[in-house]
């Protein structure tokens, strides 16, 4: 998709709690059925990047209490 790279690089500037909240969204979106299969795909790509954005936030979460765990 040509907005792929807007879409990642705005996804990137997220907090957890903004791309928990919109891959709620997403998948009740998807859920609901009713959107066109081109949506649909945009919704799934979306998701996708919300939720690796979140994997790495909670990745980096880990990070630090294992740092300090260390550190104690």
């Amino acid at each position: 998709m040509a907005d792929a790279p807007a879409m990642a690089e705005e996804v990137a500037q997220l907090g957890y709690e903004q791309a928990r909240d919109q891959l709620v969204e997403v998948v009740r979106r998807l859920e609901t059925g009713g959107a066109s299969l081109e949506e649909s795909l945009r919704l799934w790509e979306r998701g996708e990047a919300l939720a690796t954005r979140c994997q790495q936030w909670l990745d980096g979460a880990r990070e630090r209490l294992e740092a300090a765990r260390s550190q104690a």
